[in-house]
This record gives C-alpha cells, structure tokens and sequence, in this order.
C-alpha cells in the first residue's frame, strides 16, 4: 500500500516528519479530521466532507480551515493515487504549542493523507465483509461539547472497538445516557422496523455522517420510507433487520447483532440499490 503525504503546500513521501512533538493533535487530541473514498483519482462526496471538516472546527472552537486549500491539496493527493482507489484523510488541528499556552498563540496545522488501497466504489455491487455489530457497555454522551464533531480524540473509539474485535465483532455500536441508539464507532446505524428504515436524530448525540445524510436526502426524493427517529436501545437489540452506513462502506445490511444473526432487510436493499446507482451517477454529489 503506497501511502501520500500533503503538507504546507506540498506532497511528500509518508516517512518524511512533517509535525512537530509540540503539535496539539498529537499532545491533547486537540483537531478535528474527516475521511473519504478515492475513486478513479477522485475523492467521492468531497464538498460535503470539506464542509463537514469546517463545521467540527467550528464546533470544536478551533480557526476555520481554508476550504480552498482543502479541497486543492485533496484532488492533487487523488490524482497522483496509485490505482486511482483508496482512502483520502484531511486532518486540521491547532497547531504546535508549548505546555500550558493557549490556542491564540498557534498557527494550526493541515494535514493530508491518501493511501492507495482496494476500497470498493460507494456504488458498486459485490461481495462485501461480513458486518458483526457487538453493542459496548459505554456510551456516548449527548451533551459532549464534541457532539458533531470528527475529533482526532479518538480514544473511546478506539477501545470499543478493540472489545468487540475480541469478542469477534466488526463493528461497536452505543447507545446514549437516554438508552437510545446513538451511533456505531466509526459508522451511522439504521434500524428497519414497520416498513421503515429508521435512524436516530443528531440530537442522540450521532456524528452527521455523509453517507447518513445521503441515504436521507436520496430515500425522500425516491418516495423510499426512510426517516430519522428516536429508538431505544431494546428495539435496536430486538431487530431483524438494521445497517450501517459510513464513507467506506456505503449503507450495508448488518449481519448479526451480539451474536444473534439477522438478515437484510426488504427496505435496506431497495435503499442500498438506489444508493448504488446515485454515487456511480456522481462523484460529488
């Protein structure tokens, strides 16, 4: 896998060292990032990830990041992906600073990474990776001041889903201090119930993921039954059909949930067809 470094207006190799040990995203965790697919030298939904980035600094209190230069650096680091396919990072953090000085005093650091790997198109069709789903014992907090925000705090992310990698598990899904659903560790989840395909709103305390808002605004101009909810986490653990959605794999039926295996849901599979069918329309949608 050939990995590309974009830094201070240009690409370099990823062994090059371009963050000092004084950066605040290295030290506290103090940035924001947001991820997307490479697709034939092309980063899929771009403007809407660009976006995203700048509404998490907003959040976060950090200095907005200059979106044109985001958006330059990350079709350069596209184009020049070998194999055209993989996965484009855009981190933003506050910046290098010494110990106990405050955020005024940096000049934020932008970063950008693209590796080259075998990510599928959001809208292809083929076989696809088994997506286990473990409810954790943690949960999210809905009054975080980094409610909405891509955090380079990444921690509890993290350590979910380590718990369920070792009890087999693909995914981490928690709930809210509401015993709501809230979100996976890295994805959005969706339940099907009554003819419907359910989500919860922002206000559980989910990240605004991309795909989730694409899968929102195409089901309604599609006449598809598809709608944010609150749903209890009871109702999450008794489904018979739920899914996934994130920037890496599209929208995806879930396969088990705590080990209880469950199948795709009739909605689920109309919803990823259309899904399939508008990202191979548009790379930006």
């Amino acid at each position: 896998m050939s990995t590309l470094v974009w830094f201070d207006g240009e690409v370099r190799p990823a062994e090059e060292p371009v963050v000092t040990a004084l950066d605040r995203g290295l030290t506290v965790g103090d940035g924001v990032f947001d991820t997307c697919v490479v697709v034939a030298g092309r980063p899929f939904a771009l403007r809407r990830h660009v976006a995203r980035l700048v509404r998490s600094a907003t959040t976060a209190g950090l200095p907005v990041p200059p979106a044109d230069v985001v958006t330059s650096a990350a079709l350069d680091l596209a184009a020049r992906l070998e194999g055209g396919s993989g996965r484009l990072r855009v981190t933003w953090t506050a910046g290098p600073l010494p110990a106990g000085a405050t955020r005024a005093a940096a000049t934020p650091t932008l970063l950008l990474t693209a590796s080259a790997e075998a990510v599928p198109h959001p809208g292809a069709d083929g076989p696809r990776p088994r997506t286990a789903v473990v409810v954790v014992p943690w949960v999210r907090n809905e009054r975080s001041p980094l409610v909405g925000v891509k955090s380079t705090s990444y921690g509890e992310n993290v350590l979910a889903l380590e718990h369920v990698r070792r009890q087999g598990g693909t995914e981490a899904v928690l709930a809210n201090t509401r015993h709501e659903l809230c979100e996976g560790s890295a994805s959005n989840v969706f339940l099907e119930t009554g003819g419907e395909l359910l989500t919860p709103p922002l206000t559980s305390g989910c990240l605004a993921g991309v795909t989730r808002e694409l899968v929102l605004e195409w089901a309604a101009e599609a006449g598809l039954p598809v709608r944010e909810a609150v749903v209890p986490m009871g109702d999450f653990l008794a489904a018979e059909h739920a899914a996934v959605t994130s920037a890496t794999r599209g929208i995806v039926p879930v396969d088990s949930i705590d080990g209880r295996e469950i199948t795709p849901g009739p909605v689920t599979l109309r919803v990823q067809e259309l899904y399939a069918a508008r990202a191979a329309e548009e790379l930006d949608p």
